[in-house]
């Protein structure tokens, strides 16, 4: 007896193959990620996306030397700072170096040893204060060609300070007189402020009740001649790109 014909079971279509991603947008996503990771990980931007290539270096918190500050506390670590310097001395691409400071000071040897590399870059460069450049930090808020500061800013000018034991010794007294000569001699070599008058912003005894020191606001500090203008974002970017344009 013959079986009963089935009907043919209709195929499926064929799935079609997806389109492969083109080769740039694989490239723009992976140089998304990379530059999320380096703002998130360091705090920094490989390069803005203006007329000119500009690297913004963030020094935020304290600045963090030889020893490690508590986890509670937010740092910016002078041995992940010295090799992205001299990667943007290094890198052809790189046009500019843009610091955006608001750091409340720390490690004395690591924010001059910064302030040092910043002043050497050969290209053009610029700082700008936001919130506070206090203590170390005013060594690298005048570290640069030109240097900004916002009117809400305040700069803290105090002697040096040292955490741990000391030895009650004339030497003692001549190493911290030492170091401030450091501090003064570069402050004062790439700022218009005087080192007479620098020193005595230091030793002022009547403004801060448990210390000595001064607090400017942007205001004075440009007057002082310790920050060279007023100024935000705009004006910082600004002088970047005429002084590149002006150097082809």
């Amino acid at each position: 007896m013959p079986k009963p014909e089935h009907p043919a079971r209709p195929r499926k279509p064929a799935r079609s193959a997806r389109a492969p991603r083109p080769a740039a947008a694989k490239g723009g996503a992976a140089q998304a990620q990379a530059t999320r990771d380096a703002i998130i990980d360091s705090g920094t931007l490989p390069a803005t996306k203006g007329p000119h290539s500009i690297h913004c270096l963030t020094v935020i918190g304290a600045i963090e030397g030889h020893t490690l500050a508590p986890e509670t506390q937010k740092t910016t670590k002078y041995e992940h700072v010295i090799p992205q310097l001299v990667d943007i001395e290094e890198d052809p691409a790189i046009e500019g170096l843009l610091v955006i400071l608001n750091t409340v000071g720390g490690d004395v040897e690591a924010g001059l040893a910064l302030a040092e590399l910043i002043a050497g870059i050969s290209k053009p460069t610029a700082t700008l204060v936001l919130g506070g450049g206090h203590s170390i930090g005013i060594p690298l808020a005048v570290s640069a060609r030109r240097s900004f500061i916002v009117p809400t800013a305040t700069m803290t000018v105090h002697p040096v300070r040292h955490s741990g034991m000391l030895l009650g010794v004339p030497q003692t007294m001549r190493y911290f007189e030492q170091m401030q000569e450091r501090i003064v001699s570069f402050v004062c070599g790439h700022s218009a402020i005087a080192p007479a008058r620098f020193t005595a912003l230091m030793h002022n005894t009547g403004e801060l009740v448990m210390d000595m020191g001064t607090v400017l606001n942007g205001q004075q500090a440009v007057e002082e001649g310790l920050i060279d203008a007023l100024g935000g974002l705009g004006s910082a970017l600004g002088y970047l790109y005429s002084e590149i344009e002006r150097g082809r």
